[in-house]
């Protein structure tokens, strides 16, 4: 179920990516980050289908660990593609980043050296990837013990005596 709704994540970001690049919407926009609504939406996606598919029932803990591994898939995939993207598929984009972070430096008076300096390590694109996958691991850490909150509903022994009455023995 996880890798389900990482692939429809997945490929849900890397559409909008394009989208905003051919809109001439630069990285540097708060635009960009409302991608963050369909990843939230899939992990819930997720929770919920493995509820469904258990019968309508789910433990916390099972609703935490669908969760935790789409955004452990997710966050690797993600990291995977923007390491390709920034480097080969649209390194344009990249340069965009370094100078507007360079720009926002030396706006809060830091020299250009020093802010160059700041820049090439804290924008590279290794530190970015890194950032981009320890995020989305953390981040999905959280989203998905709310989910598990939200969806988790556990069997009553109520529900466990229904099902005995239902069973019949094969013998």
């Amino acid at each position: 179920v996880a890798i389900k709704w990482t692939i429809f994540s997945f490929l849900t970001s890397i559409i909008l990516t394009y989208v905003f690049q051919f809109a001439g919407i630069g990285q540097t926009s708060r635009l960009p980050s409302i991608t963050f609504i369909p990843y939230i939406a899939f992990l819930f996606l997720a929770q919920k289908e493995f509820r469904d598919r258990s019968g309508g029932f789910m433990t916390y803990g099972q609703g935490f660990m669908t969760g935790f591994l789409f955004a452990v898939f997710t966050a690797i995939l993600t990291t995977i593609f923007i390491y390709i993207y920034y480097t080969m598929l649209s390194p344009g984009t990249y340069d965009e980043i370094v100078k507007s972070t360079k720009d926002q430096m030396m706006a809060k008076g830091l020299d250009e050296e020093t802010a160059a300096n700041m820049t090439a390590t804290y924008a590279s694109v290794t530190f970015l990837t890194i950032a981009t996958l320890l995020g989305g691991v953390m981040t999905g850490t959280i989203i998905s013990l709310i989910g598990a909150a939200v969806f988790k509903k556990e069997r009553t022994a109520a529900d466990i005596l229904r099902q005995d009455e239902n069973y019949s023995d094969p013998a």
